[in-house]
């Protein structure tokens, strides 16, 4: 049996092998570079090994430095997660050259399926349907067009090795052909070492439709079901969940079929993940095989009642599965979010920082419901700009998938971050739309709903009012806790509140009575009822019988309030203070349309204009990397450049001014 593991990895993916690990039994070891020196997944492990600077590609994603990291603590194995090194055969290789355990597939298989070209074919030969496009590797910006233009537009640009959505890049048209492909080879080198590109016809508006895979050393391959991942941004998936709401049990068990199938034919064994793109009609095409554990595998494990990491670990030290495929049945529904440190509303710009506040909801099973958050983040830790931008997966399981949405709905009113953008009101949205609960999704969703970007829908009449509500709750509180202080009598407290709320002024009443607190706007009454204490972060409740949880900011005269997808900034007066505010000058916002503002923090890759060129609008004028992904910033009108502020290779912080410009 192995004895100790190195997680080759960081983040929430080591911390989720270490509790597996740990769970068997099993000690585990820690790497980290510069910039994880405090991560919690070094913390949680029994050793830990310092293996380089920050950047990936000095430290995660050098084989020497792993290799060196299980001798110096007598790891016998190694599990790769994710990302990184998990689906590198020379990694695997070298693992067994110096008898170490590679608790994953043989070379074999990753060789063919970890290479999108290399399992394109393969699955073809296989009698497995493959997506129309051209496997020839494209060298250059212009054979990129010229291939493009053979398949047909739109297309879509792909590196051979890798995964998560980088290196991926949808083409309509020539001139986006040639960005596509000069990106997404950058990306490709930079997240995996390796810049091979291809292309493919890109399918509109299919579902993604992936089947988990679980084989072991003695040719016994079962599926466990699909996960659908339809919702995506940028090729990134956003929430999935198991089983797919769209499958029949006929279209389920061919899919099944084939990904057993094809994993037999390459002698696969541990984990892996077949997927598809799937039409309207149930046609499903092969999109590529992940000889690795996927980020989405906890859906699967809750659902299924399997832990994938623990099968990994056992197959990896020659058992045999204790499972055949009738055993494998759907229990429910899950379904995972993941939060990432993005800013919706600036197009998903990539967020760093510390985190100031991070409360995640518990983690529970309760009533039938659970809530589970895969996380490599603490309170007070740092978000870096050199790795992925996720901060946690956080999952639900409940009978039915409309419960199952309703209990995420409920755990994101439940999270706090603060300190860094964060993608939460994102997904607390897409939870309230209409088509996601309806199952009416495909992988141009969001595209399509948010054609024009993320901004926050006006609040509904019902939560406005008891948002107010909240806000009186919770300045009363505040003004007892003062009169308190001052030896003030409370019952010479004010009753009688105005609210400024969407530049709408609102006057209530109050009558507060142990826990229960009633306050009156017109007609209506609402009763409140809560445990909470004063200055924490979550409100949590029942109003007028129905428990809810808000989200509570303090600012001057009151309150940042948010709830579901929705926030307001509520201000608390007397009538008097009312009365003056109503005075006061609107601010006016500065002008900064002649400044090219850096919208995210990271490192300029590129700078494409010099002092006195004049630009044209959509012009490319910069590349700044950041999270391992390449944003291209671009003339927003014609201008002549006055000033260049930055230089390659540095550092840049939100809102650096990176050019500035004189408008014509």
């Amino acid at each position: 049996m192995i004895k100790k593991i190195l997680i080759a990895n960081r983040g929430e993916i080591a911390c989720r092998v270490i509790k597996s690990a740990q769970q068997m039994g099993i000690k585990t070891v820690a790497v980290y570079s510069d910039a994880d020196k405090n991560a919690l997944h070094v913390s949680m492990a029994d050793e830990a090994v310092h293996i380089g600077a920050s950047p990936a590609s000095e430290s995660y994603l050098i084989i020497d430095k792993i290799i060196d990291a299980c001798k110096q603590t007598n790891a016998d194995a190694v599990h790769p997660g994710y990302g990184f090194l998990s689906e590198n055969a020379q990694f695997a290789s070298a693992l067994a050259d110096n008898d170490i355990a590679f608790i994953g597939p043989n070379i074999k298989a990753i060789k063919v399926m970890g290479d999108k070209i290399a399992s394109k074919l393969f699955a073809e030969k296989a009698g497995v349907n493959i997506v129309p496009g051209n496997t020839d590797l494209i060298e250059s910006p212009e054979q990129a067009v010229k291939t493009a233009n053979q398949v047909g537009y739109p297309v879509m640009i792909k590196a051979s090795a890798g995964g998560g959505g980088k290196g991926m890049r949808v083409a309509y048209n020539d001139a986006e052909a040639a960005q596509g492909y000069t990106l997404a080879k950058s990306e490709a080198m930079s997240s995996f070492g390796d810049d091979r590109i291809f292309i493919e016809k890109f399918i509109e508006d299919p579902r993604h439709i992936e089947i988990q895979i679980l084989a072991d050393k003695h040719g016994t391959c079962l599926y466990l079901v699909e996960r659908e991942c339809s919702i995506q941004r940028r090729n990134q998936k956003v929430v999935e969940e198991a089983p797919s709401s769209f499958l029949t049990p006929e279209t389920r068990k061919k899919m099944g079929e084939q990904s057993v199938a094809l994993a037999k034919a390459v002698d696969y064994e541990s984990a892996g993940t077949v997927e598809f793109i799937v039409d309207k009609e149930q046609n499903f095409y092969f999109l590529e095989m992940n000889t690795r554990l996927q980020v989405e595998h906890p859906v699967t494990e809750l659902i299924t009642g399997i832990d994938l990491v623990e099968q990994m670990i056992k197959i990896a030290a020659g058992e045999k599965l204790n499972l055949q495929q009738s055993d494998i049945k759907i229990n429910g529904w899950a379904i995972e979010s993941r939060i990432y440190a993005e800013d919706p509303f600036r197009n998903f710009l990539p967020s760093t920082g510390r985190l100031t506040k991070y409360f995640p909801p518990a983690e529970q099973i309760k009533n039938g419901l659970t809530i589970r958050n895969d996380t490599g983040v603490y309170h007070g830790g740092e978000i870096a700009i050199y790795y992925d931008p996720m901060i946690a997966k956080l999952c639900t399981h409940a009978p039915t998938r409309a419960e199952a949405i309703s209990h995420m709905a409920d755990a994101l009113d439940q999270f706090i971050i603060k300190g860094i953008s964060h993608n939460i009101p994102f997904v607390a949205a897409l939870m309230q739309h209409p088509d996601w609960q309806s199952g009416d999704i495909s992988t141009s969703f969001i595209a399509k709903t948010y054609p024009d970007g993320f901004e926050r829908a006006e609040i509904p009449a019902d939560i406005k009012a008891e948002i107010c509500a909240i806000a009186v709750y919770l300045d009363h509180k505040q003004n007892i806790k003062k009169a308190a202080i001052s030896t003030q009598n409370s019952h010479q407290v004010s009753q009688h509140r105005v609210i400024k709320i969407d530049n709408e002024y609102i006057n209530l009443t109050l009558d507060s009575s142990g826990k229960k607190t009633t306050v009156t706007h017109g007609n209506n009454s609402y009763i409140l009822n809560s445990n909470w204490d004063l200055g924490a972060p979550l409100w949590s409740g029942q109003i007028n019988g129905s428990h809810k949880h808000f989200k509570i900011d303090a600012i001057l005269n009151g309150f940042e309030i948010e709830h579901k997808a929705y926030k307001a900034v509520v201000k608390i007066f007397s009538k008097r203070e009312a009365e003056l505010d109503k005075k006061m000058p609107i601010k006016i916002a500065s002008d900064t349309s002649n400044l090219l503002l850096c919208p995210m923090p990271g490192m300029l890759n590129s700078i494409d204009v010099k002092v006195g060129d004049i630009v044209e609008i959509g012009q490319a004028l910069c590349v700044v990397e950041a999270m391992k992904m390449e944003n291209v910033l671009t003339a927003e009108k014609t201008a002549t450049v006055k000033a260049v502020n930055f230089s390659a290779g540095e550092s840049l912080k939100v809102d650096d001014v990176i050019v500035e410009f004189e408008i014509d």
